[in-house]
């Protein structure tokens, strides 16, 4: 699961640019984030992609008056209201964005180009129909913070009972490696102006769980050398990735749901 989806970028300062607590330019610059560039695609109104700036106003004008998150998974079409097509895609692609108001959604499709050494991503978000509906299985945040809380104590019990840390000097690594990425992202910015401090706590829990989880889930076995021990460590595991992905889009759209209730 990315510790950062590019969705969550978009919706994020996208509901702030609606909001008008940041600038087009701005907003802009904070999606596209470590990328090249990022275009948008079958727009209503242009006959070819283009610029986030241009194409925010348009959504705006269009009616966007929020902007949600989905990251859905296999069997959990977690933030999705349908169609079938546009779901498929955001499964495939793994992350998209739901236009409030304006009957749209966005899908990210991610190229990479330039020699080895000096490789540079580029990023077309496709835009296209979505059905108006509550979107699947999105908890609240205190739903959210609640069940990471659980989740997170329920499966730390399992993994260190299968001693899924001793699997060697690449897990060691790999732990020093979280380690040295969490003290980078101690105090930056983990969403845009106008989020509540608790959607910034919920999504960096959700955040750090979500590489903890990939980090025990791509370093070997640990101690779980038995076939029931595996299943027992994935187990383990799923319910808590699924938990960590419910977290993020509760986070990422509480301003949303915020405004909604107004």
């Amino acid at each position: 699961m990315l510790s950062e989806p590019r969705a969550g970028r978009l919706a994020a300062w996208g509901n702030a640019l609606i909001a008008h607590m940041v600038s087009p330019d701005d907003a802009a610059v904070a999606i596209v984030g470590d990328d090249a560039v990022h275009r948008v695609a079958e727009l209503p109104g242009e006959d070819a992609p283009v610029g986030l700036t241009l194409a925010l106003g348009r959504l705006r004008a269009l009616g966007a008056s929020g902007l949600r998150v989905a990251l859905p998974a296999p069997g959990h079409p977690l933030g999705l209201s349908g169609p079938a097509e546009f779901n498929a895609r955001a499964l495939e692609a793994e992350e998209a964005v739901i236009c409030e108001g304006a009957a749209l959604g966005l899908v990210p499709e991610v190229y990479e180009a330039g020699p080895a050494g000096d490789v540079h991503v580029e990023v077309v978000w496709h835009c296209l129909p979505v059905r108006e509906a509550p979107p699947a299985d999105v908890p609240s945040l205190g739903e959210a913070e609640r069940e990471l809380a659980e989740a997170l104590r329920d499966a730390t019990e399992v993994l260190t009972r299968l001693d899924v840390a001793g699997s060697g000097p690449v897990a060691e690594a790999a732990v020093a490696a979280y380690r040295a990425r969490a003290e980078r992202s101690s105090g930056r910015e983990v969403l845009a102006p106008g989020y509540p401090p608790r959607a910034v706590r919920v999504l960096e829990l959700a955040q750090r769980v979500g590489m903890l989880v990939s980090l025990a889930s791509e370093n070997g076995h640990g101690g779980a050398v038995s076939a029931s021990e595996m299943a027992a460590r994935g187990d383990a595991l799923r319910p808590v990735e699924r938990v960590a992905r419910r977290a993020q889009v509760a986070a990422y759209n509480s301003v949303v749901v915020e405004r909604g209730m107004r």
